[in-house]
């Protein structure tokens, strides 16, 4: 058997190197050039309104700061398009953005030049504004726990087409995180182990000099962790097996209260809220209320905006849906002298 990613023969790997390689590697997934719009509907790719809010964020850590240079980070920032629609977002105000994506795919063909593009985090404690990771913590690359029937849990190993067995106990630091974060209690469950999303998110918040940090994504607590796990792929618009091959995305559900621990490390105790998207996206004035019936008769094609906006910040906020995604907020408050 081949390896469709690498052309190399098949090996057993953890699932953390495997994802690696069929993500990112030559030919990975997220180096396609359709990028990820091509297969799923982020929130950034619902509305127009999601990039509105990100910009009323930006607006709000900029008085924060008392400037009105503020730089935004996208980290995961897909090919630009939540940075190009809050630089237009923000084109007819006073704020001054420094914008910077963060992703390892190339740049685009004909991306805002504005657009600093880059394939790492910036430095420790370089960054004064807002930065912000939509759906990119749940593709951070983790390997699987699963409990043996001694009840010992072990790295789960796979093959890149989707074959799996029970490996090594897990050892270590890992072990030591499932112990804290996502104990292993019964024959057969499975855990993914979320250490290298904690490391990645302390970095991201360490990069912020002054600021606010925002993470959203697909994620659950410790009370409600789910018991066989949430590792899944998808291609093309629909939920697919998750096959290391490089043929679809390889994701799982973040363990963000972690994550939230290890911010607040990184940031010298900045403090971590954790809110729905719902909750998020309403206080920053996204709402999926109906605009009044007599705006029909006084603003006809007012009223069909309206009512369009309406149905775009319902898919934004829905319960069941995009409303479900939790939004990690950390605040690193300005070094005092």
């Amino acid at each position: 058997m081949t390896d469709d990613v690498t052309g190399e023969t098949c090996q057993w790997q953890g699932w953390r190197e495997a994802t690696e390689r069929a993500l990112y590697g030559p030919g990975g997934f997220y180096r396609r050039p359709e990028g990820p719009a091509g297969h799923f509907r982020t929130s950034v790719h619902a509305s127009p309104l999601f990039a509105g809010a990100v910009a009323g964020l930006l607006g709000e850590v900029a008085e924060e700061l008392g400037t009105s240079e503020v730089a935004l980070v996208d980290v995961g920032a897909g090919r630009g398009e939540l940075l190009t629609a809050v630089l237009a977002a923000t084109a007819r105000t006073d704020l001054v953005v420094r914008a910077y994506a963060v992703e390892r795919a190339a740049r685009p063909a004909g991306l805002d030049p504005r657009i600093t593009w880059t394939d790492r985090l910036p430095e420790p404690a370089t960054v004064r504004g807002l930065l912000f990771a939509n759906e990119w913590l749940d593709n951070v690359p983790v390997d699987v726990a699963e409990a043996d029937a001694a009840g010992v849990a072990r790295y789960v190993e796979v093959r890149a087409d989707g074959a799996e067995r029970l490996g090594a106990p897990v050892a270590g630091p890992d072990a030591e995180w499932l112990a804290r974060w996502w104990p292993l209690q019964e024959p057969g469950a499975r855990a993914e182990i979320g250490r290298p999303r904690d490391e990645a998110w302390a970095a991201a918040v360490g990069s912020l000099a002054a600021g606010r940090a925002v993470a959203v994504d697909y994620a659950h607590v410790r009370d409600s962790r789910p018991p066989f796990g949430t590792l899944t792929g998808f291609r093309a618009g629909r939920e697919v097996p998750p096959v290391p091959d490089g043929s679809c995305d390889v994701t799982a559900h973040v363990a963000v209260d972690a994550c939230a621990e290890a911010g607040r490390e990184a940031g010298g105790g900045a403090a971590a809220e954790l809110v729905t998207q719902r909750e998020a996206l309403h206080r920053l004035g996204v709402s999926g209320g109906r605009p009044p019936l007599s705006l029909a008769s006084t603003d006809p094609a007012g009223y069909v905006r309206a009512l369009a906006s309406a149905g775009e910040a319902a898919e934004l906020t829905a319960r069941g849906g995009l409303g479900d995604f939790h939004w990690l907020a950390q605040k690193v408050p300005p070094a005092t002298e």
